[in-house]
């Protein structure tokens, strides 16, 4: 991990605190920002988004899929959390805290719009970052390579349902034409050209060639998230200075949910006896969000000043020190995990193969 992504958090709040100022001292510019738009797209977002979203998805060789049989168990309970667990825990601690227990104290016309922010940023596991907490967490790369692979594939059609699904048993009005056109702007066309400037890569100069690229284009990444994330608190300003602590309670369902299916997911790698290199990446995939395609995804389906928006927002702040303190937890419990009953039987077994 650079020093820049180690500090992101920083740079994050550093956002928030530019944006506010900019928003307040300088509305008329970001009023006509927010409406340059075209088929309800805004466009200096969509063209920030691509940029955050495609460098990270060049990283993925699909091909890696053809490679699912060699870690099946982790691979298997890594889905279940993913998409069987993940999104619909977010959904339920959203509805209990959001819904309820804090609902006196944020503004009540936005409330089931914060509920639908935590379901995006829910909805798609990570991308990007995973292949820098599997590295600090010793994890086996050919696997973190094919989940992350199989992840995207998966995403691209299950993304836009289990969204709706989720919204609509929140009695939210889900735009069905904007989630699509989401979804193909933010997903289906970012894919095609990562890995169409993949191939080019490669073909031109190998492996050699594809880092180089990525060494430009990753801080490219990072910069437009970093001016989106500007954009949003310039709207969202005069809202979190009324109320400041909404972050703080916006943050605790999202705490929450990666602990529990980070946990979740690491408990049942031991139960099956996968090994701690695959099991440690497992359950930080299983935790972690695909940040970057739920602020796109708020922005385009409710707008700037949302609360969607604000709550996917939540979840780029908290999100490397929660990860890191994951990463940390599972090297530390190495040991204990070793000593599980399945996976002992698991390296009998192949000592005595070998």
């Amino acid at each position: 991990m650079s020093t820049f992504e180690r500090y992101l958090t920083v740079w994050v709040a550093l956002c928030i605190v530019a944006g506010i100022a900019l928003g307040h001292f300088l509305p008329a510019v970001f009023h006509a920002i927010g409406a340059a738009e075209i088929a309800h797209v805004n466009l200096p977002v969509a063209i920030l988004i691509w940029l955050m979203i495609i460098p990270m998805l060049i990283k993925v060789d699909f091909g890696a899929i053809a490679k699912v049989r060699e870690h099946w168990r982790g691979i298997g309970v890594t889905l279940f959390i993913n998409w069987a667990i993940k999104p619909f825990s977010m959904a339920a601690l959203g509805w209990f805290f959001i819904g309820h227990v804090f609902a006196p104290y944020l503004p009540a016309d936005q409330i089931s719009s914060y509920i639908a922010g935590l379901i995006l940023l829910a909805a798609a596991p990570c991308t990007a970052m995973v292949f820098v907490w599997s590295n600090l967490s010793d994890g086996e790369p050919d696997f973190t390579l094919t989940q992350v692979a199989l992840n995207d594939t998966i995403m691209v059609f299950a993304f836009a349902p289990i969204v709706g699904l989720l919204l609509g048993l929140s009695a939210i009005i889900v735009p069905w034409e904007t989630l699509l056109l989401s979804v193909t702007l933010y997903i289906v066309v970012p894919v095609i050209i990562s890995q169409v400037v993949r191939q080019i890569a490669l073909a031109r100069g190998g492996g050699e060639a594809l880092k180089r690229l990525l060494a430009i284009l990753q801080p490219l990444s990072l910069l437009a998230l970093l001016a989106t994330l500007v954009l949003l608190f310039a709207f969202q300003g005069e809202q979190i200075l009324a109320q400041p602590l909404i972050i703080a309670m916006l943050a605790v369902p999202i705490l929450i949910q990666v602990y529990f299916n980070s946990g979740l997911a690491y408990l049942l790698n031991r139960a099956a006896g996968e090994a701690h290199c695959v099991a440690a990446p497992s359950a930080l995939i299983g935790a972690s969000n695909f940040f970057e395609l739920a602020v796109a995804a708020a922005i385009s389906l409710f707008g700037f000043n949302s609360g969607a928006a604000l709550a996917t927002v939540v979840g780029v702040l908290i999100e490397v020190p929660v990860m890191l303190s994951v990463v940390k937890i599972v090297n530390s419990s190495k040991g204990w995990y070793e000593a599980g009953a399945g996976v002992r039987q698991r390296i009998a077994r192949a000592k005595g193969s070998a």
